[in-house]
């Protein structure tokens, strides 16, 4: 983590609220779906940040997110599901950065965001 600022109230957040008594991947998967499910209101625009390999979206271009994936398809990473290019496809919420959501929205994206990137996984 070198390098990366810890925010304690994120962390105790995601400890105490989320990830709480998981004790495998599959429980931390799981609590994060739920926590993501109960905190981010579809459907909300979100603008890419950063490319990825299993993605068709490029850095700066936007999509309209409509909901989570399926709980089986977000077992190693969180989904989404949007509409692009006049079709449908799923993408990793660490891939986007969200335009206009609420606050719960932005705080639980947010976390997400935190989360992976101090290298925490399911």
């Amino acid at each position: 983590m070198a390098g990366k600022k810890t925010d304690k109230k994120r962390e105790a957040r995601i400890l105490n609220e989320i990830v709480v008594d998981a004790y495998s991947a599959e429980e931390r998967a799981m609590g994060w779906y739920y926590y993501l499910e109960q905190q981010v209101s579809f459907p909300f625009e979100a603008e890419c940040v950063k490319q990825r390999a299993v993605s068709p979206l490029r850095k700066g271009e936007k999509i309209q997110i409509t909901a989570l994936a399926p709980e089986d398809d977000c077992a190693h990473e969180i989904l989404v599901l949007g509409r692009w290019g006049g079709r449908s496809l799923g993408v990793p919420l660490t891939q986007l950065k969200p335009t206009g959501v609420d606050a719960e929205s932005a705080q639980a994206i947010a976390d997400w965001h935190y989360w992976v990137a101090h290298d925490n996984r399911f």
